[in-house]
């Protein structure tokens, strides 16, 4: 779960929300200069369901006694975050090989270069035996799809390592976008055509609804993005009344338009 801050109130945005909006940046994507996505389809239900893993704790998210909201993806203790992240690439399985292996790609992303300082020895041991499932899981869904001459051509390392880092960068963007982007943002290693490049993304007017992005990497003039959130007005005393407060609480529909230079 993630938050965005209005004057209404705090609007809180489930993990898969926020996935619909990187499936909705990968639907648009692509251009001469930033090239195109390959396999198209599989690579854009990858970014869709990329958060696949969170879907049953979004129906019960666990509390956060010192903000008396649900925990943020930010402040998960290690335990539930990597049973969330087991289940993404099994659950996203049913769906095909591909985004099955994208979504597990993203899921050890975040752990092969996490800083462990804070962590216990236990957590740590967590963390090393979920890489080594997944690993073994990408394993064999890679040797699976170059076996498969519809899928061959895009399972290369090149290939794989180019569409694991765009979920990764759609990934970044929803983030900033759902938040709200209240100054100018740079996103950087976004794959071209040819190379990589930083992206800019700019509030127009100081209004987080209307962003300018910088070069621009889509197929059409102008992009507007969509996802849902629930307004939050308080915090809470204990995680019954969390839960029964967000299934009653009204829900918002926020909308982000993103214009060329």
């Amino acid at each position: 779960m993630l938050y965005r801050k209005e004057p209404e109130g705090l609007i809180a945005i489930a993990q898969l929300a926020h996935a619909w909006v990187s499936g909705q940046l990968a639907q648009a994507w692509g251009n001469e200069y930033f090239g195109k996505l390959e396999p198209r389809k599989e690579v854009c239900l990858g970014a869709e369901q990329h958060d696949i893993g969170w879907l049953s704790w979004e129906r019960t998210p666990t509390f956060n006694p010192k903000t008396g909201l649900p925990h943020s993806f930010t402040e998960l203790p290690r335990k539930i975050h990597i049973d969330i992240w087991s289940k993404a690439g099994q659950l996203a399985i049913a769906q095909g090989r591909y985004p099955a292996l994208l979504a597990s790609l993203h899921g050890t992303r975040l752990y092969e270069h996490y800083d462990s300082s804070n962590d216990s020895a236990e957590d740590i041991q967590l963390v090393q035996d979920f890489l080594g499932r997944e690993q073994a899981f990408q394993k064999e869904l890679i040797d699976s799809l170059r076996n498969d001459p519809d899928y061959a051509p895009y399972s290369t390392p090149e290939a794989i390592a180019r569409n694991r880092q765009l979920v990764g960068i759609w990934d970044c963007l929803s983030l900033i976008l759902c938040m709200k982007l209240s100054k100018e943002r740079s996103v950087e290693k976004v794959p071209t055509a040819e190379g990589e490049i930083t992206l800019k993304l700019t509030p127009l007017a100081g209004d987080p609804t209307q962003v300018a992005v910088s070069p621009w990497p889509f197929s059409e003039n102008a992009v507007t993005l969509v996802c849902e959130g629930r307004y939050l007005s308080e915090t809470f005393p204990d995680e019954e009344t969390m839960r029964n407060a967000i299934a009653k609480a009204p829900w918002v529909t926020i909308k982000t338009h993103l214009h060329p230079v």
